[in-house]
């Protein structure tokens, strides 16, 4: 069952419209958004919990059934209102689960095909497997990609890629929306909607397979699609972009006529959800004032994995304006219940207690109980679901309380030592690479691990845990270990930007490092925007028994990390810096079944992305002989060796101490 919880009343839309005597192009123009980002391939829901009153509840939000529920309803009352609609994908549908692994990009166009997009940003792990499949994914999809800076024209593969647009433009005539094709012949008496794309100017330093593609500035390509549209008389503008939502309120700040920026990227959930005991990550639909004193731009993004939607009414005045901007988020939970995250049938909640439940939920704004969509649900179960089954593989562990990972400390309630999960990442990797027959490939000693929170994708849910749940949801994106030997300053001045850059609210969080066998602390000094180093600490004993000393500027340490932040991705650029000239690196997958191990002599930085010189040739992951998955499969080895029981490391890796 749906609970229906209207975001505004017609009644309220149509004061906002103005008369309803009036002809569409006179008439203060009101439009209808429902938006989702972020998604990454959570077809199925994802466990969860939040409090009712004082009483916590473990369930689960999401999942694309619901999602496709969700949508429809809030079409259907658009429609028997006679409301111009809009749905819309902030980016990053793809990566992110065991279903992605196994069907890559084309689940994901079936199943997004069947909820009634109109458009879709295009996201950084869009460009995770190769720009091949990715052409295929958006030559599939109904609905049309948008990236107005992005030039594909070179790129052999996405350069007749006729579904991947700058924008689309919308005549609506109430619910009744058309497609503009031709933007010198513009339907009369028609509300005309355009809705253009961002994707990260620096994607190259993103994405591991960007191709030819060539990203441009944010800025300048939004102003410059802003001004285009203008010439040619829309006034109604939105930008669908995968940003991140520090950056989206910076463009809104920066450049002048977008009326409502629906983003994606930071996965921030934006709204207020302390009455459920989750986190207020900002203001949704906040207002921002554009460069020219006069006009504001509307922000909102709607969190991540499939677990909530956001719905808005948005006015326009008949210069394009913005009048009025106001909607929320939901989460969309099931409707059975348990008091324990192992989710025994002991625990499930009464018939009683889930009435409790469910009447505390018809009281909130921002929570729902969705049905999942039938046919979608069967759809999943039938034809993709068995075969993601079999791939999970054996048990080895039992997690009897959920670990969670957040990307950043203090984030949707954790304290200022943020994930537990990431450090158990990073303490299986040095584990891993220090086994004696991982070192007789490098031929050096790991003295710790570091670890980007963005790599890892999912928390450790309770109950049995399965190899699957690694190298499928959790490490899915078959990057392989590293081994770098770098000076204890570059750790100090990687840690400090890393962290520096995480500081501002709504900023992606992905490049936060954590560690394994070392731990730091890092105190905010101006609020939002810089901070210190207090300390970096290795440790020399072991988890039961540590020793810890303070990292030595000058000392080369050898440092477990996966490959992609090795070479200095996602804002670890120091690590770039340290191999531009030189490198005593070893990257290690597995050929034909044996470990094996690829020595890199450099780094080189061309056209913003950073491309690895071996001393002879490195991993080729696309051959059938070669399993690059090593960051995932140190995991697997450290917990099917040493944590049977999986619970948290003993000590704290991460202390941020955030300023007031």
């Amino acid at each position: 069952m749906t609970f229906s919880k209207p975001l505004i009343s017609l009644s309220v839309l149509l004061a906002l419209a103005g008369c309803q005597t009036q002809s569409p192009s006179d008439a203060p123009f009101s439009l209808t958004v429902a938006h989702i980002n972020d998604t990454h391939s959570n077809f199925d829901p994802v466990k969860s919990s939040f409090m009712a009153n004082e009483l916590r509840v473990y369930n689960e939000f999401g999942g694309y059934p619901r999602l496709q529920t969700m949508a429809e309803q809030y079409r259907q009352a658009a429609a028997s209102d006679n409301q111009s609609f809009l749905f819309l994908h902030g980016g990053d549908a793809w990566q992110g689960s065991g279903y992605f692994k196994l069907n890559e990009g084309m689940m994901n166009a079936d199943l997004l095909s069947r909820m009634g997009l109109d458009a879709m940003a295009l996201g950084n792990h869009e460009f995770d497997l190769s720009n091949d499949k990715l052409n295929r994914f958006i030559g599939e999809v109904n609905f049309p990609v948008l990236a107005a800076n992005v030039d594909a024209s070179q790129d052999p593969d996405l350069r007749d890629q006729t579904n991947l647009k700058p924008f689309v433009v919308f005549a609506y005539d109430g619910y009744k929306k058309t497609p503009v094709t031709d933007l010198d012949k513009l339907p009369a008496n028609s509300n005309l909607v355009a809705v253009f794309g961002l994707a990260l100017d620096d994607m190259p330093n993103l994405a591991p397979n960007t191709g030819k593609v060539e990203f441009h500035d944010l800025v300048t390509s939004a102003q410059a699609t802003v001004d285009f549209l203008h010439e040619k008389g829309i006034r109604n503008i939105i930008a669908l972009t995968h940003i991140g939502n520090a950056v989206d309120l910076d463009v809104a700040a920066k450049v002048n006529g977008i009326d409502l920026i629906v983003g994606g990227h930071s996965h921030t959930l934006l709204g207020d959800f302390t009455n459920i005991g989750h986190d207020h990550s900002g203001t949704y639909a906040q207002m921002v004032n554009n460069p020219n004193g006069q006009s504001k731009t509307c922000v909102v993004q709607a969190g991540q994995y499939a677990q909530a939607i956001g719905q808005l009414s948005v006015s326009f005045d008949l210069n394009g304006n913005v009048i009025s901007c106001k909607g929320h988020n939901t989460l969309l939970s099931n409707d059975t219940y348990f008091h324990s995250p192992l989710r025994e049938t002991t625990s499930q909640f009464s018939a009683t207690e889930a009435d409790t439940v469910k009447t505390f939920i018809e009281g909130e704004d921002n929570l729902v109980i969705a049905a999942e969509a039938a046919a979608m649900r069967q759809l999943i179960d039938s034809k993709y679901k068995p075969a993601v089954e079999q791939a999970y593989g054996k048990v080895i562990s039992r997690v009897p309380e959920e670990i969670k990972h957040e990307r950043r400390p203090g984030d949707k309630g954790t304290d200022k030592h943020g994930s537990d999960v990431a450090p158990l990442i990073a303490e299986g990797q040095y584990y891993w690479a220090n086994l004696p027959a991982v070192q007789a490939v490098t031929g050096m000693k790991v003295d710790f691990a570091l670890i980007g929170a963005g790599g890892i994708r999912t928390n450790f849910d309770a109950g049995e845990y399965r190899e699957g749940n690694v190298s499928l949801e959790m490490l899915p994106f078959s990057n392989f270990m590293s081994v770098v030997p770098i000076k204890g300053k570059d750790v100090v001045t990687l840690i400090e930007g890393a962290v520096t850059a995480t500081l501002p609210e709504g900023s992606h969080a992905g490049k936060f490092p954590y560690g394994g066998h070392l731990r730091y602390q890092f105190t905010e000094t101006v609020p939002h925007k810089a901070g210190r180093v207090d300390y970096i600490e290795v440790m020399t004993g072991t988890e039961d028994q540590p020793i810890w000393q303070a990292i030595n500027p000058d000392q080369t340490y050898n440092v477990a990390i996966n490959n992609y932040n090795a070479s200095g991705n996602d804002g670890w650029t120091p690590l770039f810096t340290a191999q531009q000239h030189q490198s005593g690196r070893v990257d290690l997958a597995y050929v034909d079944g044996k470990l094996t191990g690829f020595k890199v002599q450099r780094i080189e930085a061309v056209n913003g992305k950073y491309n690895v010189h071996y001393a002879t040739q490195g991993p080729d992951c696309k051959a059938a002989n070669t399993r690059c998955n090593t960051d995932a499969q140190a995991v697997i080895d450290y917990i099917a060796d040493k944590k049977p029981v999986l619970t948290p490391l003993s000590y704290e890796v991460v202390t941020l101490n955030r300023a007031l």
